[in-house]
């Protein structure tokens, strides 16, 4: 079995919109009530796809929830008094960011040699935590392949878990057993810890992973109140390479201790505030980006172009370039409407390694369904939504019937 890692991006849905319901996303809350571009979102999404294609990279995709979510308008009662945040919530194009969409626990780490993928439930946001049960389906059609892999629903929630984007791996390589890095919040300051200890320990003995090469890692209280309300949006790693902002962790020179001493071979770039503070990494994204290893075996950093167009950070990036370290390229990506929402490069992918041959077709992306997906979005995708719209029946109308030829068009009408 040749295992790849693929990257599984989301398609940004017709209903991107600027609602600011993500408490402690300052992207989000900053850009709330401005008007959105879905079309724009979503081919700038399938661009950075296109782009990691022609690297020689593995692609693969996810197709939007259902939106607006009716089920969920009917679990809340919704009528005429209903808060406009509450119905804004069903509307919520957030599963674009599959980094939330699970945690992924790879063949090679696992006690059965199969891929595990738990569910996040996604409970902190009331505009995400409806999501779980159309991802799991998605989940299980895409890796159906119960030989190869094993996809579980979501941890109890009383135990908050956001998926992949507070988890991390270290491995000598992609398809080589590897250090699985658990990395959580604790309550108490002014936004909420969404990652729960508890839900990283239930999904690691789900996973069946060896506890010798299992890591569980505080994230640091200012981080998450600078805006950092995932640990990827301070810290990402790629086969062993761990590249972290300072005050990425509670006790940053524990957490390079512990990783060092399961994974020797471990090579941690710290970022220092003296560089970076991190307001600008949070501002700019800079750790939220896909750290990929190319066919080379050159690695390169695929950054949004906030983080090349800051002064600061560019001479990081330049700096760290010519210090012939590990990160060889760096690749600017234009994912603007991503971003007034919070969500960078590696909020929009998850990376799953496994055999490709083992996934279904449907969800892996070439130039052929490139090109069909490109078509449908430029038909099919509202160009904008004003902030008045959400809830509108004539928009209803819209992105329904906008999913659905996209659904049609990928012979994915098993997801309507």
């Amino acid at each position: 079995m040749s295992l790849a890692e693929i990257n599984f991006d989301g398609i940004v849905g017709p209903t991107h919109n600027f609602a600011g319901l993500s408490l402690g996303n300052l992207a989000a809350t900053a850009h709330a009530g401005q008007e959105s571009h879905p079309r724009a979102a979503a081919l700038q999404g399938l661009a950075k796809m296109r782009a990691n294609m022609a690297l020689g990279l593995a692609q693969g995709f996810f197709a939007p929830l259902p939106r607006p979510n009716e089920a969920w308008l009917e679990a809340l009662a919704t009528d005429g008094t209903t808060d406009p945040v509450l119905v804004a919530g069903a509307w919520s194009a957030s599963s674009m960011w599959t980094a939330n969409a699970a945690t992924v626990g790879p063949a090679p780490d696992t006690a059965d040699g199969r891929c595990h993928l738990t569910v996040a439930n996604l409970v902190t946001m009331p505009h995400r935590v409806h999501e779980w049960p159309d991802t799991l389906k998605q989940l299980m059609l895409a890796f159906a392949d119960e030989a190869h892999f094993a996809v579980h629903g979501p941890v109890p929630p009383c135990f908050g878990d956001e998926g992949a984007a507070n988890h991390m791996r270290l491995t000598a390589g992609h398809g080589e057993p590897g250090l699985e890095v658990f990395v959580y919040g604790r309550g108490g300051g002014p936004f909420p810890a969404r990652q729960h200890e508890q839900a990283g320990r239930i999904v690691a003995r789900r996973h069946r992973l060896d506890p010798a090469r299992v890591l569980f890692v505080e994230q640091s209280a200012e981080a998450i109140a600078a805006g950092a309300f995932h640990n990827d949006v301070v810290a990402v790693a790629n086969e062993h390479v761990l590249l972290a902002h300072e005050q990425a962790f509670a006790d940053p020179a524990g957490a390079f201790a512990a990783i060092r001493g399961k994974f020797p071979g471990a090579e941690i770039v710290a970022v220092p505030a003296s560089a970076v503070s991190l307001t600008e990494a949070v501002r700019s994204y800079l750790f939220n980006a896909q750290l990929v290893t190319l066919p080379t075996g050159e690695m390169a950093l695929v950054v949004p172009t906030e983080a090349s167009n800051s002064a600061p950070v560019r001479q990081w990036l330049d700096g760290i370039l010519a210090s012939n370290g590990p990160i060889r390229r760096v690749l600017p990506v234009d994912l603007r409407q991503s971003m007034a929402n919070g969500g960078g490069p590696a909020c929009l992918r998850l990376r799953v390694v496994a055999d490709p041959a083992t996934v279904d077709p449907r969800f892996l992306l070439d130039e052929r369904k490139t090109e069909v997906i490109e078509r449908t979005i430029a038909a099919e995708w509202p160009e904008q939504i004003d902030p008045g719209d959400i809830g509108s029946a004539t928009l209803a109308r819209s992105v329904v019937s906008a999913r659905r030829a996209l659904l049609d068009v990928l012979n994915l009408n098993a997801l309507a």
